[in-house]
């Protein structure tokens, strides 16, 4: 009889806690149940609109709008990224307006979108690409910047020149902080695509339901909706760490 590896059931116990947690705050009347449903409810609920597709559109528009932004930002974060890490006087010089903008709630530029995007899909993708991209560059830049240097010795002791350096060791030796960026910009497009999906006009999408269903107090649809967009959160966060330690395994050697 195989034993059971423990190690594999540890992520359980986090999500078993929080249901027990809820459930246990439902039960005992510490919350009101009009308001807060048991999570039996909430997942029954979830069940029914995963088997009828109602949810399923929100989902795959949410999915899509965040894509194409984190597609754009790492697009463009990525080799600009490498580059300023590369010319690191470059990157000091404009440190200032990086830091700056990243530091700025981008939810609080969604006014100044909407005044050059208008109220479109294009306004959500655009302010979600630019959340994440900064994030992107600022970890792919220093990822270059913190290159081991013994590496970079190593390479100048062989004979590499400075293109060859930047190529086969400074690319090479940022991937690690660079995905670090990429698992941070994808969650950041995430949660700027919901937020930018309950407040600018949209007809579909999981802000959208989450929105609607909290001022029809559909308190269920609600529940599920947000438990959606965390599970989503969750797998897309943990794919870039399973594609991570699947091409970056000498990260940390």
């Amino acid at each position: 009889m195989e034993r059971i590896d423990t190690k594999r059931l540890l992520p359980l116990i986090g999500p078993l806690l929080f249901f027990a947690v809820w459930w246990g705050a439902v039960a005992f009347g510490l919350v009101n149940k009009v308001l807060f449903p048991s999570p039996f409810e909430t997942l029954a609920h979830l069940g029914q609109s995963i088997g009828n597709g109602a949810i399923l559109v929100d989902l795959g528009a949410t999915l899509f709008r965040t894509g194409l932004a984190f597609v754009i930002a790492a697009a463009i974060g990525v080799p600009l990224g490498i580059a300023l890490g590369a010319a690191e006087p470059v990157y000091r010089s404009v440190e200032f307006l990086i830091d700056f903008f990243r530091s700025t709630p981008s939810s609080a530029l969604i006014p100044l979108f909407l005044l050059i995007f208008g109220i479109t899909d294009a306004n959500k993708i655009a302010i979600a690409a630019f959340a994440a991209v900064l994030v992107i560059l600022f970890n792919s830049a220093y990822g270059v910047m913190n290159a081991r240097k013994t590496r970079i010795l190593a390479a100048r002791v062989m004979g590499a020149n400075a293109f060859q350096i930047f190529k086969d060791v400074l690319i090479w030796d940022s991937l690690s902080q660079t995905f670090v960026g990429l698992r941070t910009g994808v969650s950041m497009a995430l949660v700027i695509v919901i937020v930018a999906e309950m407040f600018i006009g949209s007809e579909t999408g999981l802000g959208h339901r989450i929105i609607d269903a909290q001022q029809v107090l559909n308190v269920k649809d609600m529940y599920a909706s947000i438990l959606v967009t965390g599970a989503l959160g969750y797998l897309l966060n943990l794919a870039f760490l399973l594609i991570e330690k699947r091409f970056i395994h000498w990260s940390g050697k």
